[in-house]
């Protein structure tokens, strides 16, 4: 079977519902195998439906069960719910723990759930890079709603804002200064703060804070992110939490600006591919060896500037790519 045939029967399977097909799909892409881009070309047109929510924060915040506990407010409401957990790739063996199953056991065999761990394997933001390829396929699968929890984050690791339509932010009580861990980005990106563990001591004067820098941000934004105090342990302000993510919801489609973000995700994507590909089409072409070697010592005798060298190097790879002659 070539490669072709054997695309075409996974789609087939994947859209009959084969739970299977969405597995093997998934690897594939996390894998960088052969047949990916074709793979991920015929389920596109079936995307677009989920509702994406990213929950981040620092490690320990409780994130996996804060998860957990939103899918079983989801669920008793009927919908179906994909959910992606990253976890840090080790530096030294290349290995993912992928221990978030473990607190999400009750959703194990729940056919309306899907679980996915995925390691980030070298990746910084706080996600895989095939995070929001795999969330595609979530999508096209057919769960309305889509939930990615990123690894634990410091301040800088922002990439869950350019794959979730709501971002929830999780705090604990007692990690420490609460407003060195909210501030710049991180602050930035949050719809909805989360204060878990809320029957902790401290919890009170870290929803606080974080009320304060939100009044010290000053203007009238039409989205003030509302300060959510829960605890997993016993469910407690989780339909409050659930009430927020809905409102945030209503005030993007609303809004247009749940269309209007969406559009703009799609954009940068294709040129995020763009420049993946061309990057990889650079790569190919150069050997080091010859002309390139050759501008690469001048450089390092100081012959000439690294800019005119990277010029020259364009010219080359773009000669002897075939696209020249291209129109």
């Amino acid at each position: 079977m070539n490669l072709l045939d054997s695309v075409n029967e996974l789609i087939g399977n994947f859209k009959k519902g084969n739970i299977r097909a969405l597995a093997r799909i998934i690897s594939k892409i996390e894998n960088e195998d052969p047949g990916k881009d074709e793979l991920l070309k015929n389920i596109f047109g079936m995307t677009g439906k989920a509702y994406v929510v990213g929950v981040t924060g620092s490690p320990g915040a409780g994130k996996s069960s804060l998860v957990d506990r939103m899918t079983s407010c989801l669920r008793k409401k009927g919908e179906t719910v994909g959910i992606i957990a990253v976890d840090p790739t080790s530096p030294f063996s290349g290995g993912a723990l992928l221990g978030d199953r473990i607190r999400m056991q009750e959703h194990a065999v729940d056919r309306g759930v899907y679980i996915r761990s995925m390691g980030t394997r070298g990746s910084l933001g706080g996600l895989a890079r095939t995070t929001k390829e795999v969330v595609k396929v979530l999508d096209a699968y057919g769960y309305s709603w889509v939930i990615v929890e990123t690894v634990g984050v410091g301040q800088a690791e922002l990439d869950i804002m350019h794959v979730a339509d709501t971002t929830l932010v999780v705090l604990t009580p007692g990690a420490g200064d609460s407003i060195q861990t909210i501030k710049a980005g991180i602050m930035e990106i949050a719809d909805i703060f989360v204060v878990n563990k809320c029957d902790l001591p401290g919890a009170d004067k870290v929803a606080s804070e974080i009320s304060q820098m939100l009044d010290l941000q000053g203007g009238t934004p039409e989205w003030r992110p509302p300060v959510v105090q829960v605890s997993t342990l016993n469910d407690l302000g989780m339909d409050g939490l659930m009430e927020s993510v809905e409102k945030h919801r209503s005030y993007l489609v609303d809004s247009g600006l749940l269309e209007s973000y969406r559009e703009d995700r799609a954009r940068k994507e294709t040129l995020e591919i763009v420049d993946f590909r061309w990057r990889k089409l650079v790569n190919s072409q150069l050997n080091y060896q010859g002309f390139v070697n050759d501008i690469l010592n001048r450089v390092t005798g100081r012959k000439t500037d690294p800019y005119t060298a990277a010029d020259a190097i364009l010219r080359y790879v773009i000669e002897n790519s075939g696209l020249a002659g291209k129109k």
